[in-house]
């Protein structure tokens, strides 16, 4: 399929690389794991975006290949270096004291079949109303080998995927998707959202129907099996092991990329293709990882794509959550000053999507924090400074002022500043309250803190 040749190339290449790391296998020298640092699986993956941009309906048959010691190592380094282990009780620092030799042997037996995925360990961390939430951490060689194989699949992928779909990939964001649903919203004249969210999409993705997915473009028996392994290879908690027969690797680096493939195929591009010609108004579809929106020009549009979304899903073994898929009339307020007909409201994304008066009197579409985020954060911020109150005051500053900048960062959106005020406003209060029991000296005083520890003001950062 023109790949064949290029693929001889790079073999003959990958095997040159290995001739010069070392004439001992059980050894290799710093600086020579992989050759030209990544010259050649930068071009080689480079051309691979390229033929699937031109070729819309190729088939990859021959990839793994590419999975030599340069895209091993700029793996390890786009990975995110945390302090927790997996299951094999490596952390990211520990692999890297010897890095060179590590990839060099998780290459070996990567070129040789010798390679196994290890079981996620599942931990559980708490949600609002007492409710926990299961997160993964795989084996540190199991995030190297998955980035690796993501890195592939998305200059493939990435050529198919539509521009309303932005989680999980570069140059999008959460707030590209709160600007695109504004704009569609006035483009489109939408009167009607449906607000959307899939139950338990990692762990119930069909690994069937998500195979035949990928083998759309991707038919490498070599990346399958990898695939495979790690779908397969189960979860460890408290000292047991637990199978899966569904979902995605919990915390897997190569989760987000196939849950992308997933949904592209059940809803992005049903949606374009069959929902849209159908309809006879306007509409539109904004997708961040399981969380979506659709809005519709005409009620009766609505109504007949949501109904069609529940039968989808269910095709595919997912259903909508019943709580969360909500139906929402978002029309032009009337009456005088907009007292009647009052659209209603919906969050997405962590900020809650209004109409509202602009200065000049002219009715647009807004964003605020979501409640719900704003009390997450207060609770977290009560709970820090209850527990870190014996801090220096300096070391209790340092973490604020990072905690309130990264809340500016996220919800720092024009519109948005009076929520963020009162936001900093909290902390200060929070702050001086539980200093004052650090001791029975007394209350701290409020001017002195305000004077010599000012924590940021609040300013608007994403101009959207």
């Amino acid at each position: 399929m023109g790949d064949t040749q290029r693929s001889q190339t790079i073999s003959t290449q990958n095997h040159k690389i290995v001739k010069q790391v070392t004439h001992n296998t059980d050894s290799v020298k710093p600086g020579q794991d992989d050759g030209p640092p990544l010259l050649v699986g930068e071009v080689s993956l480079n051309n691979i975006a390229m033929q699937a941009k031109k070729n819309p309906d190729m088939i990859f048959t021959s990839l793994a290949h590419r999975i030599n010691l340069s895209l091993l190592k700029e793996g390890f380094r786009r990975l995110k270096k945390g302090k927790s282990s997996g299951v094999d009780g490596k952390t990211a620092n520990e692999y890297a004291e010897n890095l060179d030799q590590n990839l060099y042997n998780l290459y070996r037996r990567l070129k040789k079949g010798q390679y196994t995925a290890i079981p996620v360990k599942r931990i559980w961390i708490e949600k609002e109303k007492g409710k926990q939430r299961p997160i993964g951490i795989p084996a540190i060689e199991d995030k190297i080998v998955q980035k690796a194989v993501e890195m592939i699949l998305s200059k493939i992928f990435e050529t198919d995927f539509y521009d309303f779909s932005h989680g999980f990939r570069p140059k999008h964001s959460q707030h590209m998707a709160i600007k695109e649903l504004r704009d569609n919203c006035i483009r489109t004249n939408t009167n009607w959202v449906v607000s959307a969210d899939i139950t338990g999409l990692f762990d119930n993705i069909d690994h069937g129907h998500l195979r035949k997915f990928i083998k759309q473009r991707v038919n490498d028996g070599g990346i399958l099996r990898l695939i495979g392994k790690w779908l397969n290879a189960g979860v460890m908690e408290d000292g047991k092991y637990y199978s899966t027969e569904s979902g995605t690797p919990q915390g897997g680096v190569i989760s987000p990329i196939l849950s992308n493939i997933f949904l592209h195929n059940v809803l992005d591009d049903w949606f374009v293709t069959q929902v849209q010609p159908r309809m006879k108004g306007r509409s539109f579809l904004i997708r961040f990882a399981d969380d979506y929106v659709a809005g519709f020009e005409l009620e009766s549009d609505a109504i007949k794509a949501l109904g069609a979304m529940g039968k989808r899903f269910m095709r595919f073994g997912l259903e909508l959550h019943p709580e969360k898929t909500k139906l929402i009339r978002f029309t032009k307020p009337s009456g005088k000053n907009g007292k009647l007909n009052q659209p209603g409201t919906f969050d997405y994304l962590g900020f809650t999507i209004y109409k509202g008066l602009s200065r000049r009197g002219t009715w647009v579409i807004k964003s605020k924090t979501a409640r719900k985020r704003q009390a997450r954060f207060k609770r977290m911020v009560w709970t820090w400074c209850k527990r870190n109150r014996h801090q220096s005051l300096k070391e209790q500053y340092i973490m604020l002022c990072s905690k309130l900048r990264g809340h500016y960062q996220y919800f720092g959106l024009i519109g948005n500043y009076e929520a963020i005020a009162k936001v900093r406003h909290f902390m200060v209060r929070v702050w001086k309250f539980w200093l004052g029991r650090r001791s029975h000296k007394g209350k701290v005083s409020f001017i002195d803190l305000v004077t010599k520890y000012p924590l940021p003001k609040p300013r608007i950062v994403q101009k959207i």
